[in-house]
């Protein structure tokens, strides 16, 4: 089919053809959010290969104090230091890297929070291909690669064809095409956090291959803390109360972990996990928790158990009239008043007349003045249930002969 002639028809055809290119070359948001994930999750990684590896370097040091290791560990522990070093290095390269790219893509600090085009797809291209950027990656890669390889011939002998740092590209593609042209700036942020990945693994391998040559890994046991816990921290009178304590101690650089219902908790300062959540329902009811920790001789053990509880149903309040079924004017009228959680967290109050407490447990008088309605409402924590009653004069009274 030939283009039209006219020239506005022309002109919507060409618009159409640069909306489609557009469309094309568009990034959705599903997209955007899926590299998102894919980074968080490799920055989760990264963090747990340095508490590895950092459990490693406390072992290496303790054993250069040992009689029995300090020999082997003259020998490799300066060998697990420069593959810190130069892990450090290239690791802190690719971190000035990502900042460089998210500048490239027009980064804003908005209320502390970094903001950039996500989706830009000129940005990495621009960085790593004009700004060359990309071939001096190649480059520090292989040299770091073949730098941790120098470090000893058993550790080249070991890795040569598996240390991890993998920078194969797609297909017939260089490096930089393969990896940043024209892609999303979340897109290439996501493979510089990939890069750095292969860096703490490799570190954490070759580390782990001069601590074998030296013994098992010990753990040290560096931090402390005070264990205090209650059977329940609210009782009726009669009740039993446990209390119990005690002192924990564990590896800050080994830390534990812990996931409760589920959901993996984040270790406090002291240690602990904590967790946090409203009680529903009504009757037994259990958590699971599991705790994986790095036992003294370095191996990884996990134990699971499970948390149970009883989540109660409220007693319900209730006002009983002592003597009559309606309030009397005139007249102290008794009437008790029960509550299912204790004095301690139950509020009484009237409206229509007035309360005065009686001699015993819940016990009160209500007076009244005019005929009508007054209420009674028993607030027991935190759940108020009111009681209507009626108001009456007292009868007249009746002569009989």
């Amino acid at each position: 089919m030939a283009l039209p002639r006219e020239p506005r028809q022309k002109m919507i055809n060409i618009m159409y053809l640069v909306l489609t290119a557009i469309l094309a070359l568009n990034v959705s948001n599903e997209v955007i959010e899926a590299f998102k994930v894919v980074d968080r999750s490799l920055v989760n990684s990264n963090l747990n290969i340095d508490n590895a590896t950092g459990t490693l370097y406390k072992s290496l040091s303790s054993k250069l104090t040992d009689p029995q290791s300090s020999e082997k560990a003259k020998i490799w522990q300066p060998k697990a230091d420069m593959a810190q070093k130069l892990s450090e290095e290239m690791n802190a390269y690719l971190e000035n890297l990502k900042i460089t790219l998210k500048q490239e893509a027009n980064l804003k600090i908005m209320d502390g929070k970094e903001d950039y085009k996500e989706d830009d797809l000129e940005a990495s291209t621009r960085l790593f291909e004009t700004k060359g950027r990309g071939k001096e990656l190649e480059t520090k890669l292989r040299a770091y690669k073949e730098a941790m390889l120098n470090i000893d011939p058993q550790i080249r002998k070991e890795f040569e064809k598996s240390l991890p740092i993998d920078m194969t590209p797609i297909a017939d593609k260089d490096f930089t095409t393969a990896f940043f042209h024209m892609t999303p700036t979340v897109a290439a942020l996501t493979m510089l956090s990939k890069f750095q990945n292969n860096v703490k693994n490799a570190e954490n391998q070759v580390v782990t291959f001069a601590h074998n040559q030296i013994g098992a890994v010990k753990v040290i046991y560096d931090q402390f803390a005070a264990l205090v816990g209650q059977s329940s921290n609210y009782v009726m009178p009669g009740q039993e109360v446990v209390i119990t304590a005690g002192v924990g101690a564990y590896s800050k650089a080994a830390q534990p972990q812990i996931s409760i219902n589920g959901a993996g908790i984040n270790i406090d300062a002291e240690g602990r996990a904590v967790y946090k959540f409203q009680a529903s329902g009504a009757g037994n009811r259990s958590v699971p928790v599991n705790v994986t920790y790095t036992k003294p001789d370095g191996t990884k053990e996990s134990k699971s158990f499970n948390v149970e509880y009883t989540v109660g149903t409220p007693g319900g309040a209730a006002v009983m009239l002592d003597k009559m079924n309606v309030f009397y004017i005139g007249v102290p009228n008794p009437v008790t008043i029960s509550s299912g959680t204790g004095w301690d967290k139950t509020n009484v109050s009237m409206s229509g007349g007035t309360l005065s407490s009686a001699v015993g447990a819940g016990k009160y008088n209500v007076r009244v003045s005019s005929v009508g309605k007054a209420s009674i409402t028993v607030n027991a924590d935190g759940k108020p249930s009111s009681y209507e009653f009626r108001v009456k004069r007292i009868p007249d009274p009746i002569i009989k002969v």
